[in-house]
């Protein structure tokens, strides 16, 4: 089970903190995954690590701007966003998965999902 938390409303160019807290299993071999779907638009890919390793991944769109980490010890993954525009408007959801390979930005491959947190940010 994963329960996504830290949404709300922020003005342009500021910072929210996203979590997802992970019960019931070990991440071990898992990649964690952030994604967002605006208003409109489809779901997409913002960033994801690998529970192992550590090793991160970005969407162009956030590179630089957004950072995702992980607590092991609280089975915890973070994601940091700075710099807030109002194009990151919309609803963040969580997941994970044993992705293989670069498959880790198709969303078809997590198995299992957060219930999605709102992030607004006004201009």
């Amino acid at each position: 089970q994963l329960q996504a938390s830290g949404g709300g409303l922020v003005q342009a160019g500021g910072s929210l903190r996203l979590s997802c807290a992970a019960s019931g299993r070990t991440l071990s071999g898992y990649t964690m995954g952030w994604f967002r779907r605006a208003p409109g638009r489809e779901r997409e890919f913002v960033a994801a690590i690998r529970w192992s390793s550590g090793m991160t991944y970005y969407a162009d769109s956030v590179k630089g701007r957004f950072t995702i980490s992980r607590d092991n010890a609280k089975t915890t993954v973070n994601l940091q966003m700075n710099s807030l525009k109002p194009e990151d408007t919309a609803v963040y959801y969580c997941a994970a998965g044993r992705v293989i390979s670069s498959t880790y930005r198709l969303d078809r491959v997590y198995d299992y999902w957060g219930q999605g947190t709102l992030v607004t940010v006004s201009s």
